[in-house]
This record gives structure tokens, C-alpha cells and sequence, in this order.
């Protein structure tokens, strides 16, 4: 049975200046339909998304709604959310029932008492807590229509897999723009290309639309080339026949001997000749024209961007070891008694939850904290080049021109090498950045970032708002990469396809694994794990629960002891309701 039509563009076009962003997009979103929406960076995906939603008019074309009142849900990407956006949110709900729903998505996704923080704990937001947090708000709204943003940029493995789950679940239509990969290929049956400002479908997921991408190019190139050999075939016959009609007509025009003359016809068979020659030579050149004109189109290859990276200096095996290292605060650290050592030309993916201290980490290798105990060495011929997750650095207002103008003159010229490879176009140089998209404002960065030699690349969700081909370039070139890599992504396919080790954050410690993530997922997966795992989590849960009523039998017994006018009475009472309200928790989790 064919899902009924929810929502349909007809002929959308939308500019923006003198840029032709969308043009004569039709699409068709059904109910419960699962799509993603991919494209390179500057495409127009948002755009087309903010169009949907309503928030940008189209210049042309119009959108049709199956029924009135059709409720759509939009989550942005995390740079787009204030630090008080979420304060505000919860503070102005009066709907009892929904912010219990919106706090009970967040304890599922990790973020725990946010009823409780204050205005300090909001303004220090990570890019994964607020998305998070987004998600939450819009998750407990039940949208006909959910549009997601990047949704997995940010997120940890963890809420990665409840967001795979909880979208299957889910009864409404789903749009994704992601560049998460894997993420488009456990939660999407259809993929739409917007390429040029119109949209291509491809029936599957995001790895049946690579190959079925690549199918259709190799298909189209073989017929381009046989049709180019044909068009020379068809020229050749052109040229013979029109030497032929030159030679005829001249044999027809010549006076010849009267012995000549007498030969019957002679000049007229001639004449005969030239004329059907020349007949031939225009349907030849008709047809030549109309294969030139309306013949198969040559492919448009994807745009080819490369990243080049210095190769490493060799000095020593060791680049950086961590010995019985504490980080984070005195009074909260995130990670205790760990050692690890980071030999050189090693790949090291860095895995943990939000939160758990892995920028944190890479701070203190750049020098810009101190561990609270321990030691980290770092070797002294260590070139260590940082790429952050933050696009927004960068000022606004600033042009690719006065970038380069503040570089060397052997700087300059490698990024304008890298700039053209990347795709950036010299028209673009006079552009201030505020103008690009985020995909294109981290290309950018990178370019300014591997201009400089180095031996250490440490990269920090490098591939947050890269589109797809630049993900699949960036990761073909570091693995040609001789040098030490350290990479923090939650994109499964990068550490796969990169890392041969990893460092895991996991119960406030740091320990080094020998082996892929696939291999440490595998692990992860043995049933003695799984039997081991349940018998630690109930054994911790059991304990945490005997701290808790042991917490709650002292503060009843000094609410006993007070009357509502002591002014001790409302603190007490009011951490009995926390206590009460977690062992409530900790029992339904058992």
C-alpha cells in the first residue's frame, strides 16, 4: 500500500544575490518516510530545509500540505542554540507533563538533574550537551514532520545508537541532513542529491547511493565514450566522402578529348555522383550536429578536493606519555590514575562519552592546561598541528585575501594551491567569511591549518560540516599520512577506516587499546562482557542505592528535628526531594 503524501514542493527556486541556490526542486515527502538529504557544502540543504519549515520564502514554486495544521519539527545544528536558549525553555514551560517527558530524554542521552542547574552551568554548554538538549525539546513535541540538521554532529557513540533507535520507533516522516555516514545508513530508505540546485533520488541507503551513484557515472561515461568514438567515425566518413565529391566534381567539370566527349554520359555520371556524395555529406553533418547537441551528456565528476600534509620528521619513538595523570578540577576531576604513552607514527582514535575529558586532553597537550596530578611528557621534537570542532573563530567580517596577507610569502603561496584544490574559487577571495557555509569555513581552516609543517595532527571532530565527498577525501589522504595521528570523531566509518589504537575515557579513566574501534566494539560485544557488564552495573547500582537511602534516613531525621520556621528546614527539604527523586530513578533502571 503507497504511504499517503504528507508534504510536496513544486518547483521551488530560491537566490540569494547573484547565486542561483535551488531551482525547479520537486519533492514529495510521504508519511513515515525516512530521507536523507545530502549535498556538497553550499548546496542549498538548509536553505531547502528552512523552506520547508517556512522560515524562507522561495522565490518560486510553492508547497502543498495533505491536510491543515501539519505540525513540523526542526533541529537545528548546535552552533545555531544560545547558551541560555535551553534556561529559557525550561523556565517559560508551564506543561508539567512535557518538561517531565524533556527531562526524562535527557537522562536518557546522559544529561542528568538539568532541572537543577543554574545559569552558570548553561553558559558552559559543549556542543554535544546542546544538542542533546535540542533534541529532547523537540523529541517530546511528536512532529508530523522532523527535520534534523546535523543531529549526530557532537553526539557520542551512545546517544548516536538511542537516536538510531529512537527514530525507528518513530511514527512521523524524517529528513536528515547528515555527513554522519554511518548514522544515513541505519536510519535512511531514501537519499536526495542536491546537486546544482536540483535534486536527484537514489531508493536506499547512503551506501546503496554511493554505489549506485558511482553505477550510473561509469554507465553514462562508457556511453559519452562510445558516442565520441562514433561522432570521429562519422567525421572521418564526412571528410572521405567530401575528397570523393571534390575529386567527381572536378572530373565532371574537365572539357576532356573529343574521343572523351563521345563516351556516353560520362560527365553526367559524374555530375550524378558528386550530387548524392553531396547528399550524403549533409545527413552526415545533420546527424553529426544533432549527436553534438542532444547526444549523451559527459558526466560531471565530482569535484576532486584534495589535502596535502607534510610528512614527519624522525626523532625518538615516544611523542607523548601520561603518567598516573589526574585532569579536570580539584573538586571534580574527569579522569584519575592514568598512564599512556603515544609512540611515534601511531593512529590513536580518542573515544568516550560527552563530557568525559577528551578536549580537556588535547588542551593539555597544546600547553593551554595543567593536569591537577601527574605528569605529561611531551617530546621536544614534537610539531603538534590543531584542528578544533569550533568553525566560529574565524572573524566574520574578514576575507580569504586578508588572511593571506597575513601569512608568509611560502605560506601564501601553498594556500593558494590548497585553496583551488579544495574547491574555493578565486572569486571567493574577496568574500567575507560570515558569507560561507560552516563545511566551507572548516575547509578553510584546514588549508590554513596543514600550510605549516608538522609530525602530530591532532583533530578534533574534524569532520563536523564537511559534506560526504570531502569526508571520503579527507580520510583517502590521511591515510597516506606518515605522521602521528590523534583523532576525537564519533563518525564510526573515519576511526574504522584510520585509527590503529585507541584511548578510551571510560569510568574516569583513560586506558590505551591495542586494535581498531572495530575491533574494540567486538569486544565490547562477547557475552562475558555483557554478563560482566550487567553483573557490575546492578552491583553498582545496589551500592549507589545503599548510599542514597543511608542519605535519606540522615535528612529525615533532621527534618524531624526542625519545624517548617527553622531555616535550615527548606534545604533539608528540598535535598530529600532530590534524594527521593533519584532513588525513584535508580530503582526503575534496576
Amino acid at each position: 500500500m503507497t504511504a499517503k503524501i504528507l508534504l510536496s514542493c513544486r518547483s521551488i527556486s530560491k537566490d540569494f544575490a547573484e547565486r542561483n541556490i535551488l531551482k525547479n526542486v520537486n519533492l514529495d515527502i510521504a508519511e513515515g518516510e525516512r530521507i536523507g538529504l545530502v549535498g556538497v557544502n553550499g548546496a542549498g540543504k538548509t536553505t531547502l530545509a528552512n523552506i520547508l519549515v517556512g522560515t524562507i520564502q522561495p522565490d518560486g514554486g510553492h508547497l502543498i500540505q495533505a491536510r491543515q495544521g501539519i505540525q513540523i519539527g526542526y533541529l537545528l545544528q548546535s552552533t545555531a542554540y544560545t547558551t541560555n536558549h535551553f534556561a529559557q525553555m525550561l523556565h517559560e514551560q508551564d506543561d508539567v507533563k512535557q518538561i517531565e517527558e524533556f527531562l526524562k530524554i535527557c537522562s536518557t542521552l546522559g544529561l542528568q538533574q538539568v532541572q537543577d542547574w543554574d545559569a552558570k552551568r548553561f553558559q558552559g554548554l559543549s556542543g554535544g550537551e546542546k544538542t542533546k538538549l535540542a533534541l529532547a525539546n523537540i523529541w517530546m513535541t511528536k512532529p508530523d514532520l522532523l527535520i534534523m540538521d546535523e543531529p549526530t554532529n557532537h553526539l557520542d557513540f551512545q546517544a548516536v545508537e538511542w537516536l538510531i533507535a529512537e527514530m525507528a520507533a518513530f511514527q512521523g516522516a524524517l529528513l536528515n541532513i547528515s555527513h554522519n555516514r554511518y548514522f544515513l545508513d541505519r536510519s535512511v530508505q531514501r537519499i536526495i542529491e542536491l546537486d546544482g540546485g536540483e535534486i536527484r533520488t537514489y531508493a536506499g541507503n547512503y551506501t546503496f547511493y554511493r554505489e549506485e551513484k558511482a553505477r550510473q557515472y561509469e554507465s553514462q561515461l562508457h556511453q559519452y565514450n562510445v558516442e565520441k568514438k562514433r561522432q570521429a567515425q562519422i567525421e572521418a566518413e564526412i571528410n572521405q566522402l567530401q575528397n570523393w565529391s571534390e575529386k567527381a566534381h572536378r572530373t565532371a567539370g574537365k572539357k576532356g578529348t573529343a574521343a572523351e566527349r563521345r563516351q556516353m554520359g560520362l560527365r553526367e555520371f559524374e555530375r550524378v555522383k558528386a550530387k548524392k556524395m553531396d547528399k550524403q555529406v549533409k545527413s552526415k553533418l545533420k546527424r553529426l550536429e544533432s549527436m553534438r547537441t542532444n547526444g549523451v551528456a559527459k558526466p560531471q565528476q565530482e569535484q576532486q578536493i584534495y589535502f596535502q600534509f607534510d610528512d614527519a620528521s624522525k626523532h625518538g619513538r615516544s611523542l607523548i606519555e601520561a603518567r598516573e595523570i589526574e585532569i579536570g578540577y580539584h573538586h571534580c576531576p574527569l579522569i584519575r590514575d592514568s598512564s599512556f604513552t603515544v609512540l611515534r607514527g601511531e593512529r590513536v582514535g580518542i573515544i568516550g562519552k560527552n563530557g568525559s575529558g577528551k578536549t580537556t586532553l588535547l588542551r593539555i597537550l597544546l600547553g593551554q592546561l595543567s593536569v591537577q596530578e601527574g605528569e605529561i611528557w611531551v617530546s621536544p621534537s614534537a610539531k603538534m598541528a590543531y584542528l578544533s570542532q569550533d568553525v566560529n573563530d574565524l572573524a566574520a567580517e574578514d576575507t580569504i585575501a586578508q588572511l593571506l596577507e597575513q601569512a608568509t610569502a611560502q605560506e601564501r603561496t601553498e594556500m593558494r594551491t590548497l585553496l583551488a584544490n579544495m574547491g574555493f574559487a578565486q572569486s571567493m577571495f574577496q568574500n567575507d567569511i560570515r558569507t560561507f557555509s560552516l563545511g566551507e569555513q572548516t575547509r578553510l581552516k584546514i588549508a590554513m591549518f596543514i600550510s605549516q609543517a608538522n609530525n602530530i595532527l591532532i583533530l578534533d571532530e574534524p569532520t563536523n560540516h564537511l559534506d560526504l565527498h570531502s569526508r571520503e577525501q579527507l580520510e583517502r589522504t590521511l591515510e597516506t599520512y606518515r605522521g602521528t595521528l590523534l583523532l576525537v570523531t564519533h563518525d564510526r566509518y573515519m576511526l574504522e577506516r584510520l585509527c590503529n589504537k585507541l584511548l578510551v575515557f571510560e569510568h574516569g579513566q583513560i586506558r590505551k587499546f591495542e586494535g581498531s574501534f572495530q575491533e574494540y566494539t567486538q569486544k565490547l560485544d562477547s557475552p562475558a562482557r555483557q554478563r560482566n557488564k550487567r553483573t557490575n552495573d546492578k552491583a553498582n547500582q545496589q551500592e549507589e542505592l545503599i548510599v542514597l537511602e543511608n542519605r535519606i534516613a540522615y535528612v529525615l531525621g533532621q527534618l524531624s528535628q526542625l519545624t517548617s520556621v527553622d531555616p535550615a528546614y527548606a534545604k533539608f527539604d528540598a535535598e530529600a526531594k532530590q534524594l527521593m527523586q533519584q532513588k525513584r530513578e535508580l530503582t526503575a533502571r534496576s
